[in-house]
């Protein structure tokens, strides 16, 4: 793609030195006009000086937007509705964050007119499939510009001194290697590269910012209770909240109680195996609580399925494919159980565990009179059980009895 092809660029912008680097990059090397995109999800740090900084670069259009409860209550709360957990155990905090950005940037593209759309992900990572994949899904013409693909600024020593010789601001914290790379969302922090890629050794305390250490936390612990319905949560401990101020509240409990830890080497969509450190105490006692108030709520056959789906919804997030029709019916199926989801859960924090003490639901599927060793349980009948046995039986006895007359 030539540079004459591009007249106005929305990019994802930070206001970080990479990003800050690529504005100017794509002013020089595109000569087209740029359009900055600041989203707060959650990250935990002031957005505003971007504004001060894209200003300082000769930009006219600043977009900053307070997405937060977009991102809880339209990305991360239907994520979870799935119980997703990538290879297992990733709660995909980075890949949910990254639709909402690309459909934000293609929004904009079309409110100010602008013919491409940029990020500052690099070549070797996951973000680069995300974004491009959402952007192409919402819009099939837009034009992508990776620049990480395209120069050849590829240390952080050429960074700077594209920057000083540019005039962009450098920050002092900023002129030494980076210890690791961070990636922050309203659902988790996390930390990879540099120091933490060789995976035999453990991180450092001073890797962690969102949960104290396990050993750290209270002697005494914490009992929650939180309350579902249609299978997100709405309240804690009787306190009715937004999805922000939910989930802002749970990362606030489950990190005083070091809660949320997870040390994982993960398959990247590209081919490569890599080592990331994450914290995502919020999300970690999400998930523990609706798998307690869905183990009341939900028949064995959907719980199960659910369950069998899961693999597969995760793996679609993870890989970028939000937007993809497979993604969306899997969604369908999985909200259509959700009305049944209603309830409470009581939870015990206590040095990185949870422990379900108690839950509720005015849709149980429990019933003490069907389960009791004691005398009750008018329609099950004891006798039943020798059909169901035989019957489900009877494949296995056949199959045993011609393995027999195989034999010598």
């Amino acid at each position: 793609m030539s540079s004459q092809q591009v007249k106005k660029v929305v990019l994802a912008y930070s206001g970080g030195l990479d990003t800050s680097v690529i504005l100017k990059w794509l002013q020089e090397e595109y000569r087209c006009e740029v359009v900055t995109f600041t989203a707060d999800l959650g990250q935990g740090e002031d957005i505003e000086p971007a504004r001060e900084k894209a200003k300082l670069l000769g930009i006219k259009d600043i977009f900053i937007e307070d997405l937060r409860e977009e991102f809880v209550k339209d990305y991360v709360f239907p994520m979870f509705r799935a119980n997703a957990l990538y290879e297992g155990l990733y709660l995909l905090g980075t890949s949910i964050a990254r639709p909402l950005i690309a459909k934000r940037q293609i929004e904009i593209a079309r409110e100010v007119g602008a013919d491409a759309v940029s990020h500052g992900a690099t070549g070797k990572g996951n973000d680069q499939v995300r974004f491009e994949l959402g952007y192409y899904a919402l819009q099939p013409d837009i034009k992508v510009i990776a620049p990480w693909r395209e120069w050849d600024l590829a240390s952080r020593t050429k960074l700077i001194a594209y920057a000083e010789a540019n005039q962009i601001p450098v920050p002092k914290d900023k002129r030494g290697e980076a210890p690791f790379s961070v990636d922050a969302n309203l659902l988790h922090i996390s930390a990879e590269g540099k120091v933490l890629e060789d995976p035999a050794l453990p991180p450092e305390e001073y890797v962690f910012s969102r949960t104290v250490s396990p050993e750290d936390a209270p002697d005494t612990a914490e009992h929650i209770n939180i309350q579902f319905k249609s299978g997100d949560p709405v309240a804690i401990n009787g306190k009715d909240m937004s999805p922000a101020t939910l989930l802002t509240e749970l990362n606030r409990l489950g990190g005083k109680h070091g809660i949320g830890r997870l040390d994982l080497v993960e398959n990247r969509f590209v081919g490569m195996k890599s080592r990331g450190i994450y914290e995502t105490p919020g999300g970690t006692v999400l998930l523990a609580a609706r798998r307690a108030v869905e183990s009341l709520t939900l028949d064995r056959g959907a719980a199960h399925l659910k369950d069998e789906l899961m693999p597969r919804y995760a793996e679609l997030v993870y890989n970028g494919f939000w937007f993809a029709p497979e993604r969306e019916m899997l969604q369908a199926a999985i909200d259509n159980c959700q009305h049944m989801v209603n309830g409470e859960v009581t939870l015990k924090l206590y040095k990185g565990n949870i422990i379900i003490v108690g839950r509720s639901s005015p849709n149980s599927l429990y019933s003490e009179d069907l389960v009791t060793f004691e005398e009750g349980a008018t329609d099950y009948d004891h006798h039943d059980a020798h059909g169901f046995i035989r019957l489900n039986a009877l494949r296995l006895r056949v199959n045993e009895m011609a393995r027999r007359k195989m034999k010598p």
